[in-house]
């Protein structure tokens, strides 16, 4: 069985297996990441279907690609489903983008979240991990606050055990790039709206189908700040031409690379940058 082998090859499984078999039913927040597919998974192997439900929220901040991939995911890994229209564009203050944007978007999926897992006996579960924690990150608090769990961080999971983790156990996501919602391309203070992510989302996929799979396209107005590996500046340049094409077809007037590459969450960094 899947739970023995488990057992005996993997201390920190066992560990992540004991703190989700405490829950009688459980509700898996489900974007498609390392982390959340990680866990959903893991929630389903250890208290199979009947108490285990992944859920993923839809709305203009998830990327298309991400949804289909959650999609994907679940019908791979014979989870049981379902999306949820998460309304956090309706927000005034959501839309302003202030330090707190991710706080009223954890509030929002906890507004769905809740009475849907109050309805089954279960409770709601976030894939945070270790390394969560030194990042800005209010949503989580916010979750905590409403009663949501962490099996990955009470387990003492960090970003690279999730993903060593994950590739043990056969998942294909263990080396897929981060990617967190389309907003989180938004300086603090620029007010996100439906117009700007699609922006963004369209940047970021003609990208992809360059063959960048690792970047990030920042929305500064009419200008796109480019980040990709500094290992993959010099390519980036090389394609100037078609770079160029797929920013401008997205809606940008100009495009500028990132001298500095590829930073994970940076427009996160409140106390060293402008955002």
């Amino acid at each position: 069985m899947y739970r023995d082998n488990a057992t005996s090859t993997s201390s920190s499984l066992e560990q992540l297996q004991n703190i989700l078999d405490q829950f009688p039913r459980v509700v898996v927040a489900f974007s498609g990441g390392v982390d959340s597919a990680f866990l959903a998974y893991m929630a389903n192997a250890t208290l199979g279907s009947d108490r285990s439900l992944a859920v993923t929220a839809v709305s203009p901040s998830l990327a298309a690609t991400e949804r289909e991939e959650a999609s994907t995911l679940a019908k791979e890994w014979n989870l049981r489903w379902q999306t949820v229209h998460s309304l956090e564009m309706e927000s005034a203050e959501y839309q302003k983008n202030d330090l707190e944007r991710c706080a009223y978007c954890k509030g929002a999926l906890m507004d769905i979240l809740e009475p849907l897992a109050k309805r089954q006996g279960a409770t709601v579960l976030l894939g945070v991990n270790v390394d969560d924690l030194g990042d800005h990150r209010p949503g989580q608090r916010v979750a905590a606050q409403r009663g949501a769990r962490f099996p990955l961080l009470e387990a003492g999971f960090t970003k690279a055990e999730i993903r060593e983790q994950s590739r043990f156990l056969g998942l294909r996501t263990w080396d897929k790039p981060a990617g967190p919602c389309l907003a989180s391309r938004v300086p603090y203070g620029t007010p996100v709206n439906i117009s700007t992510l699609s922006t963004v989302e369209r940047a970021e996929t003609g990208m992809r189908q360059l063959g960048f799979g690792e970047l990030r396209v920042r929305h500064y107005g009419d200008t796109a700040r480019i980040e990709v590996p500094v290992e993959r500046l010099a390519e980036v340049v090389a394609m100037r031409e078609a770079v160029l094409s797929v920013v401008t077809a997205a809606g940008y007037k100009y495009a500028t690379l990132d001298l500095a590459g590829f930073r994970s969450g940076n427009l996160n960094d409140i106390h060293g940058s402008s955002s």
